[in-house]
């Protein structure tokens, strides 16, 4: 299995983006799926997570402003990202975790502008 994201880009402060990371091969019906994010100098920091059966959770820092959704169809993980801010700059890595497996993506980057 390997994990896809894409969806990063500039945007302004204010703005919005919307994350996409795509699973390729069998993941099976029981997994959770995850964003997290590193700025540079940074550790890497849970951002949200969505579980096969839509139970979602956020860090503090993003409630109000981030949806995670998933369509369990398409093996596709969202994040949509409102309200953004210059600190909210990182690259986003999703992570797809299963009772057999630990996969992370390889990261795309958001870039928020004051």
């Amino acid at each position: 299995v390997q994990l896809q994201a894409f969806g990063g880009g500039l945007v302004q402060s204010g703005g919005s983006l919307r994350l996409s990371c795509v699973a390729s091969g069998s993941i099976g019906s029981i997994n959770t799926m995850a964003w997290f994010r590193q700025a540079p100098g940074n550790q890497r920091e849970f951002v949200a997570l969505i579980s096969s059966g839509g139970t979602s959770n956020y860090a503090d820092f993003v409630k109000g402003r981030f949806t995670i959704s998933r369509d369990n169809a398409k093996n596709t993980m969202y994040l949509q990202m409102n309200n953004l801010k210059p600190e909210d700059t990182s690259v986003y890595y999703c992570r797809l975790m299963t009772p057999r497996n630990d996969i992370w993506g390889q990261g795309t980057l958001v870039t928020v502008s004051s």
